[in-house]
């Protein structure tokens, strides 16, 4: 039994005192602590060894005491997997030297054995269960299958993701087996980490925002959605599309447990177009944790205010950014923690 789990209670849309509180990208680099790990280790190291990713996942619930832990991991881990080469180059990102820009290249992409290729993962995901001693719940996550192409196309970070959209528009059956590829790839990973221990899963579709809304059901939104179908049954899901509010309908009726909705987006909005009943995750502006603890702490009442209590899960619109004050943090979550209508 996890002690506090307040968190998996608003997935299931039960009434509760207060929302729960966790920070995307929470175990990472506004922490000193994980600033003294990274000057030792490279960002993949940090990923593979699961005594230093257990260790980061840790780290801001030590410190703040959110309601959720999320693993310490990264979504290009499943590239990696199926033997597509990912470096991190520091002050750069995620980049791939061999990119797929073909049907050829996409018929040498592997879809791995997870329990092999990512039982780092595991082993990580173990080591954390250990640490957090049924305290929270802990989240394992993974990239949506669109924004998983998105870096295996362009090669690297993109503002518009041009050569992975062209590709998609000139060669759509390649584009749909190598989603497909991704999608089952991703589906026996995360049913891996369920079975590791994770009590939560999150899907990640960081560039969904980037596709017109047809274009997004046919790219994205078809292969979440088989993701969800898989793991629905097992753990709950969280849906999160930057950027995608104009599918809030559509994701409102695939069987997921909560949708995260970024700060475009008005609680207001949100209710409305997912239509009311399930429980949303959002939406802060991470730039707005820059304000001073007294305005961050007026903002979020108001934003818990605005979304109501209940079927409602406190978070950033997107990543903790990394020049973010550790009092602004504690500020955040403080302000949840301290919640009375």
């Amino acid at each position: 039994m996890i002690k506090n789990d307040l968190f998996l209670r608003a997935l299931r849309g039960e009434t509760v005192d207060r929302p729960p509180v966790w920070l995307m990208r929470q175990a990472g680099r506004y922490l000193p602590e994980f600033m003294a790990i990274r000057e030792k280790y490279d960002f993949f190291t940090r990923c593979q060894t699961p005594e230093l990713a257990s260790e980061i996942t840790v780290q801001p619930i030590r410190r703040y005491g959110m309601d959720a832990a999320i693993l310490f991991s990264d979504i290009l881990v499943i590239p990696q997997a199926m033997d597509i080469e990912v470096l991190m180059k520091p002050n750069f990102g995620p980049y791939l030297p061999e990119p797929i820009r073909n049907a050829a290249d996409v018929d040498k992409v592997q879809v791995p054995d997870v329990t092999q290729e990512l039982d780092y993962v595991m082993q990580a995901i173990k080591m954390t269960k250990e640490k957090l001693a049924g305290e929270i719940p802990l989240i394992g996550f993974a990239g949506s299958p669109w924004t998983i192409l998105c870096y295996c196309v362009q090669g690297q970070g993109s503002k518009t993701f041009d050569k992975a959209k062209e590709f998609c528009f000139t060669q759509p059956e390649a584009a749909h087996k190598l989603l497909q590829k991704i999608t089952d790839t991703t589906i026996a990973y995360l049913q891996e980490k369920v079975g590791a221990g994770v009590d939560a899963v999150q899907v990640f579709d960081s560039w969904g925002g980037m596709l017109a809304p047809d274009d997004y059901q046919v790219f994205s939104w078809q292969y979440i959605q088989q993701i969800v179908d898989a793991l629905k049954g097992l753990v709950p899901v969280i849906a999160f599309g930057k950027g995608c509010w104009f599918a809030l309908k559509e994701m409102s009726q695939s069987g997921a447990s909560a949708l995260g909705v970024d700060w475009t987006c008005s609680a207001r909005n949100a209710r409305y177009l997912s239509g009311g009943n399930i429980t949303l995750q959002g939406n802060f502006d991470p730039s707005r944790l820059l304000s001073p603890p007294e305005e961050i702490k007026k903002r979020v009442k108001r934003m818990i205010d605005e979304f109501g209590k209940d079927k409602y899960i406190v978070n950033l619109g997107h990543g903790i950014l990394p020049n973010i004050p550790l009092e602004n943090v504690e500020a955040f979550i403080n302000a949840v923690k301290e919640y009375h209508e």
